[in-house]
């Protein structure tokens, strides 16, 4: 053992001494001065005594990591300098899963997996050597997220690359002759994707109508919105229509792609064949607009008359002979406005069957119509009116009184008298109660009865009753209309009203008696009637008509007919989007007192409750009516609320769902189908749920 332990300790001793001596046999370098040219020799020689060598030959202090084992062969067949020799070393060491790295002037020797968390070089530059070092990369056209996927199986699995969005850059940890590989494949795809702007007037062509057409034949995929998700948008073709100087403004990945859209565009921006200026037929399909309306507001521009402001709304503020009609015998001359309805250049017919219209025109005219069109038949924003009544009653009675009779005498007297109190009528009255046809009136009822003749008479009665009756009510009628379009909402009963009736009196028998009643029926319930008109600020311009009704159950039997309870409110606000706004309400506190009393002996403490009734109520009621507007301006809005409403009735019926029982066969009520691959929409966009259905 201790022979074995002096070789261990000779063996690197003799190798520096070896190294020393091949510096100090190359002729003209300082033996003192490490940097010479050196050969290598080293055979299964220890990993830890080769990097004290190669520490002597660079000048640096290394420093071996415990956890780094195992032996080395490294040699060369002729002197090389210390750079390469080092070289030589990183490199053997790398095919170990070895690596160095330099911190602070100091050179490590760690394991590879390691060596990303431990070097602390940053370099602008990799040097071609093997020692791992981290580099930023920058990049100026390129989404440095993109490259990471494609950047990843180049890197050594060891070794790290990320990217940061704040700036576009790309930082990675791998060894320095790999980074400078990184780097030549970075410049080569950190280029422009996209080329200048460029724009193409047309001569005969609609610009709106060409764009779509480009569009769609340069790649199909782009007809449709693009999914969620999907290629990078920079690298698509884009045709944009500008309608004001009827040009088509391009933008392309590569300069072939623009000259290949210019040559379709310059084959399709062809004259009409065999057409004149005066006389072109268009047929143009509308997409949201009403083709009657807007026919009928094109008819009006052209002839100079302002057409029904109730056609379309979006129109009111337009001037009476915006596009004045052009000279059919002169096709290129310029607008007429002096005399605009003397001499018509076009006419516009609508085709409901298509929603379509049908624009007979000269060229600049019809191209001023479509510009018009354009703008009209845009996709109207959508109202979603979510209205909320809350109504809170509270009805408390109160009643407490004492009736007796009683004769005064003897019995057999030619006279006897008669002495005692009654208060209140029917149920509530002692003579009543005493005579046995009527029932004692709700609440505790004490009464003492003599015998008289054999018959019980009722001689005393005292009643007291406390009531309480308290409601809660939510209703939640919601809406959802255009803008501009009225919409309406009845959640009632179509209850019939006895109006007139005529009877014949069929005197003596002889006749036909021919009774009639005349009667009406009208809606009773809940009425939401509203209009919006959305602006581009955000706000909701409202016309509102809001009824409850009900029928009074007391006023079921009257031969006057029957009694409704009715709140409306009428009236115009101005709402932001989103926000809740209240309309109107009802806040009453309603106090009745009824006291029954003898004079003067009701007066005396405590015995004059003997001689007293007294009734008392208090009725508090608290209605308020809210509202909620919610602009809904494209499909996906639209769909996340209307999903939102239906998975929040599908979970109110999944929770109405009958207690299982095995003697019934039923035991399941029927549930909305899941909505399969689509998700509620958030708290941001929708209106929030409630839990109490519309009444």
């Amino acid at each position: 053992m201790r022979n074995q332990h002096h070789a261990a300790w000779l063996l690197p001793t003799l190798l520096a001494l070896w190294v020393h001596s091949a510096w100090a046999q190359t002729p003209g370098i300082n033996q003192d001065k490490p940097g010479g040219p050196v050969t290598l020799n080293f055979m299964n020689a220890d990993i830890e005594a080769v990097s004290r060598a190669m520490g002597s030959i660079t000048g640096k202090q290394v420093v071996v990591d415990p956890r780094v084992k195992g032996t080395v062969s490294l040699s060369t067949d002729q002197p090389v300098n210390s750079a390469t020799a080092y070289n030589q070393f990183l490199t053997v060491l790398r095919l170990q899963g070895f690596a160095v790295v330099e911190s602070g002037g100091l050179l490590k020797v760690v394991p590879e997996a390691d060596a990303k968390l431990q070097t602390g070089v940053v370099a602008a530059t990799a040097p071609g050597t093997s020692q791992i070092l981290t580099q930023v990369f920058k990049l100026n056209h390129e989404n440095a997220a993109n490259l990471v996927p494609v950047l990843r199986p180049l890197i050594s699995p060891n070794n790290t690359i990320n990217h940061n969005p704040g700036n576009n850059s790309l930082v990675i940890t791998d060894y320095a002759d790999n980074l400078q590989r990184m780097a030549r494949i970075i410049n080569a795809m950190d280029v422009a994707n996209g080329s200048d702007v460029e724009i193409v007037p047309l001569k005969h062509a609609i610009a709106s109508d060409l764009a779509v057409l480009v569009t769609r034949l340069l790649d199909p995929a782009t007809a449709g919105a693009p999914a969620p998700g999907g290629a990078d948008a920079t690298f698509k073709t884009t045709v944009l229509p500008e309608p004001r100087a009827n040009a088509l403004i391009i933008r392309a990945a590569n300069p072939a792609r623009v000259a290949l859209v210019k040559s379709l565009i310059d084959k399709l921006d062809q004259p009409t064949a065999g057409g004149t200026a005066s006389g072109n037929i268009n047929v143009v399909y509308l997409k949201n607009a009403d083709a009657t309306k807007l026919a009928a507001t094109l008819r009006g521009i052209l002839t100079g008359q302002v057409s029904n402001p109730g056609s379309n709304p979006g129109l009111s503020g337009m001037q009476p002979g915006a596009l004045a009609p052009i000279n059919a015998a002169a096709p290129g001359s310029s607008f007429n406005t002096s005399t605009p309805a003397a001499q018509p250049g076009g006419q516009v017919q609508a085709d409901p069957s298509t929603n379509s219209l049908i624009i007979t025109a000269p060229e600049p005219q019809y191209r001023q119509l479509r510009a018009v069109i354009d703008k009209l038949d845009a996709r109207r924003a959508q109202v979603f009116v979510e209205s909320l009544i809350a109504e809170v009653n509270s009805d408390r009675a109160a009643e407490i009184g004492i009736q007796w009779q009683g004769p005064i005498g003897k019995a057999g007297d030619a006279t006897v008298g008669l002495l005692g109190t009654n208060f209140g009528t029917g149920a509530r009255n002692i003579f009543n109660l005493s005579q046995g046809t009527t029932a004692p009136a709700p609440g505790l009822n004490v009464g003492a009865a003599q015998n008289i003749n054999g018959v019980y008479v009722l001689g005393f009665l005292g009643r007291l009753l406390e009531q309480n009756g308290d409601g809660n009510v939510l209703s939640t009628p919601n809406l959802l209309t255009l803008d501009n379009e009225e919409a309406k909402i009845v959640v009632g009963q179509n209850v019939p009203f006895l109006t007139g009736q005529y009877t014949n009196a069929n005197v003596g028998g002889t006749g036909a008696v021919n009774p009639f009643q005349t009667i009406e029926r009208k809606d009773v319930g809940l009425t939401l009637r509203v209009k919006p008109q959305v602006s581009e600020n955000g706000t909701v311009k409202l016309q509102i008509f809001q009824e409850v009704s009900s029928v009074d159950p007391a006023s079921l039997a009257s031969p006057s007919g029957i009694t409704t309870n009715k709140r409306s409110i009428e009236s115009n606000v101005l709402v932001q989007d989103g926000s809740v706004v209240v309309l109107g309400g009802l806040l009453q506190d309603q106090y009745s007192g009824d006291q029954s009393r003898v004079p003067g002996l009701a007066d005396i403490p405590i015995f004059g409750n003997l001689f007293k009734s007294e009734t008392r109520g208090r009725k508090k009621t608290n209605l308020m009516v809210f509202l909620r507007p919610v602009v809904l301006r494209d499909a996906d809005s639209l769909e996340n609320l209307s999903m939102d409403r239906y998975t929040q009735m599908r979970g109110a019926q999944q929770g109405a769902q009958p207690q299982p029982n095995q003697i019934f066969p039923i035991n399941s009520a029927p549930v909305l189908p899941a909505a399969e691959g689509r998700a509620p929409a958030s708290a941001s966009t929708a209106p929030a749920a409630t839990n109490t259905p519309a009444r």
